[in-house]
C-alpha cells in the first residue's frame, strides 16, 4: 500500500525485482463500498479483527524488500482481475 495524493492509495505486488503488478488503485474512504482497504481485505480473503490496529508488516520498517512468493502474487493478481470484472458497472 502506498499513499498517492489526498485519500488515494495504490496496492502493488512485486513477484520479482524487475516486475510490479498494480493490483488496486482507489480511495481510503469511510464508505466500505469505496474503501480500498475493504477491497484489499476481500481480495486477500482476510479481515482484521475490529479490536486490532492496522499496522505495516515488519518488512516495511527496514530497507529490506519483502519476500514474496510468485504463486501468491499470481493468485492475488487473478483475484484482483476477477473482483474488478464483478464490480464493473454496465454502460
Amino acid at each position: 500500500m502506498k499513499h498517492l495524493r489526498g485519500t488515494d492509495r495504490v496496492v502493488v505486488a512485486f513477484p520479482s525485482p524487475r516486475t510490479a503488478w498494480v493490483l488496486l488503485v482507489g480511495p481510503h474512504d469511510d464508505d466500505p463500498g469505496r474503501d480500498l482497504y475493504e477491497t484489499l481485505y476481500e481480495l486477500a480473503g482476510v479481515r482484521p479483527k475490529l479490536t486490532e490496529k492496522r499496522t505495516k508488516p515488519p518488512c516495511c520498517a527496514d530497507a529490506t524488500p519483502p519476500v514474496a512468493d510468485a504463486d501468491l502474487v499470481d493468485d492475488l493478481v487473478a483475484r484482483a482481475r476477477s473482483l474488478a470484472k464483478s464490480r464493473r458497472r454496465p454502460t
